[in-house]
């Protein structure tokens, strides 16, 4: 088990909790700039924070607090870590199998078995016909094997992987998420995957940590976060489409710029009467070409296809709202719904999902909705 829990404010702010289980994936997500490298390299041993506890498999690789910032801080090479940087690293003047060797020079090992060692790593990635090749000579996605075997020779108690299919095509990146899935199930350890790209977090983590301004913002599964996110700033980030603000009062919620109201049970955690952000998933949306009891009256202002799906955006009449509402072809062809018809728009407000306006600085912010 890796445990994270790290504070600082200088030179950046930096506050980091969550925990990663052996096997699992864990990606990291944010806006540029908002800190995911840095606690990568912060778990590494390459940044050191103010205060706080880095702990592996019970050991503690680094432990400071506000009388004793420094009481103990391990150096890189006396953590276990496999790290895969963004742009791979590799040594020019080596070839593929020469730079895999590379942190096995000082194991004691004899040359030929690191050379063993780093041909096995090369197999398993797929790439043991290219060991004698220059950096230069190999493709994106080739290059990006060698730098994982590399990441591995040591046998790391964790893996950190930054933004490592970011600089590569789709399907060669395909390919690698299928490797990834592999040496997961063979490691059995703690994975961090930094990713800028959320449904690359939604396809392999089974956790992600929001991170904004060097802050970890939330910690859930990829589908409790995509449909309960824990403030309006979360849903922002995860890029979550339809998300309105109202006034919650007593299991009614109001929807600013519409007259509708909303029920919506009361878990007794928000105020009554306090401005809210909400947000309700697609699977709590539904469209129909007559009016029911409780729909909208919207109209189509935009359609675009993607393959099979279509993507519409809804205006509701008499409001500057606009929802969007994702369908398969098939059910736009069977609503005859192009620019410009009258739709009737029913939410499902069991699904509405309710959220406190925080700003990133408010402590409340890690107490669980």
């Amino acid at each position: 088990m890796l445990k994270i829990k790290i504070s600082q404010t200088y030179p950046n702010p930096l506050q980091i909790n969550l925990e990663c289980a052996p096997g699992e994936l864990h990606a990291l997500v944010g806006p540029s700039g908002s800190g995911k490298t840095s606690v990568l390299r912060t778990i590494a041993g390459l940044n050191k924070p103010a205060t706080g506890v880095i702990q592996c498999e019970g050991m503690i690789w680094f432990e400071g607090n506000e009388l004793n910032r420094n009481a103990l801080h391990l150096e890189p090479a006396q953590r276990s870590c496999g790290f895969l940087f963004q742009q791979y690293a590799l040594f020019p003047h080596l070839n593929a199998l020469d730079n895999v060797s590379i942190p096995l020079q000082n194991s004691g090992l004899a040359t030929s078995k690191r050379k063993t060692i780093s041909m096995d790593l090369l197999d398993r990635m797929g790439i043991s016909n290219l060991a004698e090749r220059m950096p230069h000579q190999l493709s994106g996605g080739q290059q990006q094997r060698v730098a994982l075997a590399r990441a591995l020779a040591r046998q790391p108690k964790v893996l950190l992987l930054d933004e490592p299919f970011s600089a590569i095509d789709a399907p060669t990146r395909q390919g690698l998420y299928k490797t990834l899935a592999d040496l997961r199930k063979d490691l059995n350890i703690p994975i961090l995957l930094v990713t800028h790209d959320l449904r690359e977090a939604d396809l392999l983590a089974d956790q992600i940590t929001v991170i904004d301004k060097g802050i970890s913002l939330q910690t859930a599964a990829p589908q409790v976060l995509f449909q309960r996110p824990r403030n309006s700033r979360v849903a922002e980030l995860v890029g979550i489409s339809n998300m309105f603000h109202g006034v919650f009062d007593a299991g009614n919620l109001s929807w600013d710029g519409c007259t509708q109201l909303f029920k919506v049970a009361d878990k007794g955690k928000i105020p009554p009467k306090v401005r809210v952000a909400w947000v309700i998933p697609q699977s709590g949306l539904s469209v129909h070409v007559t009016p029911t009891m409780t729909s909208v009256p919207t109209v189509v202002e935009k359609m675009s296809s993607l393959g099979q799906i279509a993507v519409i955006q809804l205006r509701i009449e008499g409001s500057v709202n606009t929802v969007e509402w994702e369908a398969s072809s098939a059910e736009v062809r069977r609503l005859c719904m192009e620019v410009g018809s009258q739709m009737h728009l029913e939410l499902d407000g069991n699904q509405i999902h309710i959220m406190p306006l925080r700003p990133i600085n408010d402590p409340r912010r890690f107490v669980d909705h």
